[in-house]
């Protein structure tokens, strides 16, 4: 990847899903503007925030995609990222929000 690009792998749990009241969803419905969770593959020299292995929130309208040995690959600039996920809170970090 080169300078700000992030390489991700969408996530596969894209098909039908329920609401909190239990109304089931199909994956045909059509939400707008939903933002999509993926898996970051690779990272450019410039890229700060990110790093391969987190898992990341985009956009759908943010990204080009391509296959590579077939799979789908999503590639987006660092600034298309809307989230980052992460698994420990650490209670030192300032406002004690993590995603």
């Amino acid at each position: 990847m080169l300078h700000d690009r992030v390489l991700v792998s969408p996530s596969a749990a894209e098909g039908e899903r329920r609401s909190t009241g239990g109304i089931v969803i199909p994956a045909t419905a059509s939400v707008s503007k939903r933002l999509s969770w993926g898996d970051v593959y690779g990272t450019g020299n410039h890229v700060r925030t990110v790093k391969v292995g987190d898992r990341v929130l985009y956009g759908p309208d943010d990204h080009a995609e391509v296959e590579v040995d077939g799979r789908s690959f999503v590639v987006m600039r660092e600034r298309d990222v809307h989230a980052v996920a992460s698994e420990n809170i650490e209670p030192t970090s300032g406002t004690g929000l993590y995603l």
